[in-house]
């Protein structure tokens, strides 16, 4: 009996037991602290910065969060068998909601409930064998990183880029605090989903975003390497148009009949209710302007209202129906109501009193809260007036032929009438003829709106970054030449050495009465940093999104105590070759880290534009129907997953189950299915160990058929795996080749029992097999390599090169049409030129029964690919 066929009898009784396996890799890599850390950024090799964003600590992992981590480990161990010194980190989202919430349910400091899962989903990457670099570990809620957000927004106040300001702000009543812009969708809260937000008049801190409008729209364009997606997604959010302001004055000479003659109007906002200042992207359809109409919140309406009680009820009730058009999330398609408030506004151009109306379609926050109502060249507009039977006036025409029915609103190929000296002008060129001389003339301007306001980062909570000013109470003389002066209960910065600024550990925490910290006297009273008077601490807490906006910087440098990161670190690293993570980022927190990045650039910190040259928006794991999240109660924990299949084989369905930018149906069974193809895999190596530690020497001359058949399998799917992590990530279908791999290897197993494959080609086969694994399955392949005598750790082993040559295949099957239509497929050598492919095809048997007594019209060949026959 053979020396393989006694191993067989041993080993053919192991099987795979993940439960030994893979504890037992995960405590050898514990011991080593230098294993996945990366060297310095005065190394000689290529560097690769790989980061999944970082996780909310929640308290337990779930696979939504697998499939991310799997895709950024795959890639990370890829890169370093590639030879690239890899950046790979992890930390913690550690401030928010969710820890004020615990406190108040089950009586636990948001710090102990915040560390605590911190621990907990800590051990369940490491039992999932992520591959992170934790000497760089990163937790936000802790003061060596928050003084730095303390940091960042003392420079940005004195740069001018923080400021504070009465304005509306979104309120959500679950929250009980304010929300950015962008954490408003469809009207709700991003975090209560069913909550419909309010609007408030609130004293708040905002960080100047739209002083980078334009850099964060233009920088969109190099970004080639982020989904077009998410791309389209911030441009829509900055959303730049080009127009021009123009002062419409209220006439002052008529007032509403239901007002009291006796009473004033009471102005709002900057205490002028007199103009009505209107921005428009068609200034060339002014002459066709027939009414003006706000928005029910506009300062204006509000003066109307305060002086006519009728009036105040009918906007209240137009505002009603914009609150509940928001709630069903229907803005664009509410049923377009308005009232005359009897008042005119002037025409500045024109002299012509128009109108004012209120519009439960016209929206406070966007652009002015004001529009001129164009009937004849606007959609919207003019329904509005067919409605109303308001005058609808044609001022832009065609070129040439008939004029087009109304509403006519094109530009191209169109010029104004009906509007005195304009008349015959292009639209375009009206529109800068026009604004010019409204600047002229004192009553407009050209200008660009964004969409995009600046980033409310005020928050009425306790668990998040305290924000690092102070009202002095008796205000102070200028504490330096050309820096004013501070009235009394006016704000002050606090200095370098003050920082930072740190959350009191013991906080009742009620989420009524606006900020918990407002009611600790030894938090709030404090001194003035600059005259030493009496002064108080400021309560609001930052956003919780300034802490995800930088914190990739400060992994390399995650220890520094003198500066959020050294310099020459963050420009060895940065930016980041790749970026994972889900594309409901896109707005919040991509569109934050890339102004954070602009704004550090120019305080000198670092030299990249942009924070990550490529992203990857990967798909979510849909159970039940429904994203799997905590909130919807349909998550699966891998925790069990683990338990009865390994984490090799659950982190490999997550990536084998579907393309990772797809969302992925989640099914048990799938996790089973590769645990025993795993289990396949181990059965044939192990029973194979001895023939691949002692047949390791390379050999060319004598291959034998099954040799060659076997190493031509081999080097085409390193070929494409190799490719597959190169371009698309269609890492479903780099499992799925080294599965056709497997086939093809057990089919050959009786002839490698059989002494027909040489040891050194099963030696090759089984060596490459274990490397082509290791980025899916790192427990496993790490045994493997271990079990056939591999050297070193098996992940930086180098990853295998394809040899063309070998992975050429001898012949090739083409398809072959007539008249499009398959009628064969005939085998020939591979690299066949066109009239040896052209030659076969005719002389096929079926071929030539097919086109008997026709004429062969045209021959079409696609080299390698197929053979269409043209025939009459």
């Amino acid at each position: 009996m053979s020396e393989i066929e006694t191993n067989d009898q041993v080993r053919d009784q192991a099987r795979y037991n993940p439960a030994e396996i893979e504890p037992k890799w995960q405590a050898r890599w514990d011991a080593d602290p230098e294993l996945y850390t990366a060297e310095g950024h005065e190394a000689g090799r290529p560097k690769f910065y790989c980061l999944e964003m970082l996780p909310y600590p929640s308290g337990q992992l779930h696979m939504g969060h697998v499939r991310n981590y799997a895709i950024g480990d795959a890639l990370a161990r890829f890169m370093w068998m590639r030879g690239y010194n890899v950046l790979h980190p992890m930390g913690w989202d550690a401030f928010g909601l969710p820890a004020e919430n615990a406190a108040l349910k089950n009586n636990t400091p948001p710090r102990e409930w915040t560390l605590k899962n911190i621990d907990a989903m800590k051990k369940q990457m490491r039992r999932m064998g992520l591959s992170y670099d934790w000497s760089r570990e990163v937790t936000t809620c802790l003061p060596d990183y928050y003084r730095w957000n303390q940091w960042f927004f003392v420079k940005m106040f004195e740069k001018g880029l923080a400021y504070r300001k009465k304005s509306k702000v979104n309120w959500c009543p679950d929250c009980q605090t304010v929300l950015a812009n962008e954490q408003v969708i469809n009207g709700r809260c991003w975090r209560h989903e069913e909550t419909i937000v309010e609007l408030r008049d609130l004293t708040q801190w905002f960080l100047r975003i739209t002083k980078y409008a334009d850099e964060l729209l233009d920088g969109l364009e190099k970004l080639e390497g982020w989904p077009e997606k998410v791309r389209t997604m911030q441009r829509n959010w900055i959303g730049r148009s080009e127009g021009a302001l123009v002062n419409f004055a209220v006439d002052a000479s008529v007032q509403n009949a239901n007002a009291d003659p006796s009473t004033p109007l009471r102005y709002a906002q900057d205490d002028t209710c007199n103009v009505i200042t209107v921005f428009t992207t068609r200034v060339d359809t002014i002459y066709g302007a027939t009414s003006i109409q706000l928005a029910p919140e506009h300062a204006v309406a509000k003066a109307f209202a305060a002086e006519d009680p009728a009036l105040a009820l009918q906007i209240e009730a137009l505002l009603e129906e914009q609150r509940k058009a928001r709630e069903a999330d229907d803005l664009g398609g509410i049923e377009k109501h308005g009232v005359n408030t009897g008042r005119f506004a002037i025409n500045p151009f024109t002299q012509e009193r128009l109108p004012i109306w209120v519009g439960n379609y016209i929206l406070a926050d966007y652009g002015t809260g004001a529009i001129m109502s164009v009937p004849a060249h606007d959609e919207r507009d003019f329904e509005f007036a067919q409605k109303y039977g308001l005058p609808v006036r044609r001022v832009i025409a065609a070129k040439e032929g008939e004029q087009p029915e109304l509403p006519f609103t094109a530009e191209d190929d169109a010029v104004l009438i009906n509007s005195r000296e304009w008349d015959g002008l292009s639209c375009v060129e009206a529109q800068q003829k026009i604004a010019a001389f409204a600047q002229k003339q004192g009553f407009g301007e050209a200008t660009v709106t964004y969409r995009l306001k600046d980033w409310g980062v005020s928050r009425q909570r306790y668990w998040g970054t305290p924000i690092p000013m102070v009202y002095c109470l008796n205000g102070h003389d200028s504490p330096e030449p050309g820096k004013p002066c501070v009235e009394p209960g006016g704000v002050v910065a606090l200095p370098e050495s003050a920082l930072p600024v740190l959350l009191p550990e013991q906080v009742e925490i009620t989420q009524e009465g606006g900020s918990p910290l407002g009611r600790i006297p030894e938090f709030l009273n404090t001194t003035c940093p600059v005259c030493g008077g009496p002064a108080r601490r400021e309560t609001d807490t930052m956003d919780t999104f300034v802490d995800s906006s930088w914190y990739f910087y400060r992994y390399t440098d995650a220890k520094d105590d003198a500066a959020p990161f050294a310099s020459e670190k963050a420009n060895y690293w940065f930016p980041i070759d790749q970026y994972i993570g889900g594309v409901e980022h896109a707005i919040l927190h991509l569109i934050y880290s890339r102004f954070w990045t602009k704004v550090m650039r120019d305080l000198g910190l670092i030299h990249n534009d942009e924070p990550a040259e490529r992203l990857f928006t990967q798909g979510m794991v849909i159970k039940d129907g429904a994203k799997m999240s905590k909130s919807k109660g349909n998550v699966v924990s891998p925790d069990d997953m683990i338990t009865r299949y390994g984490a090799d084989a659950t982190r490999m369905y997550a990536l084998f189950a579907a393309p990772p930018d797809r969302d992925l149906e989640w099914q048990e069974e799938g996790v089973a299915g590769i645990s025993r193809f795993l289990g396949r895999v181990y059965r044939f190596a192990t029973k194979y160990v001895d023939v691949a530690r002692e047949g390791r020497e390379p050999h060319i001359v004598g291959r034998t058929e099954t040799d060659q058949k076997l190493l031509r399998k081999l080097h085409q799917t390193i070929a494409k795996i190799t490719q597959d992590f190169s371009g698309r990530w269609h890492f479903n279908t780099s499992i799925a080749a080294i599965m056709s791999l497997i086939n093809e290897i057990v089919a050959a197993e009786a002839a490698i029992d059989a002494g027909q494959v040489s040891p050194a080609a099963v030696a090759e086969v089984m060596r490459t097999l274990v490397l082509l694994l290791t980025p899916f399955a790192p427990f496993f392949a790490a045994e493997m390599w271990e079990q056939i005598g591999g050297e070193g750790v098996v992940f930086r082993t180098p990853w295998p090169v394809a040899d063309e040559e070998l992975a050429r295949e001898d012949e090739i099957e083409v398809p072959v049409q007539v008249n499009g239509k398959l009628v064969n497929v005939v085998t020939l050598a591979a690299g066949s030129d066109e009239a040896a492919i052209k030659a076969m095809a005719l002389a096929d048997e079926k071929v030539k029964a097919r086109v008997e007594g026709k004429n062969v019209v045209k021959v079409i060949v696609v080299a390698g690919k197929l053979v269409n026959l043209v025939v009459k």
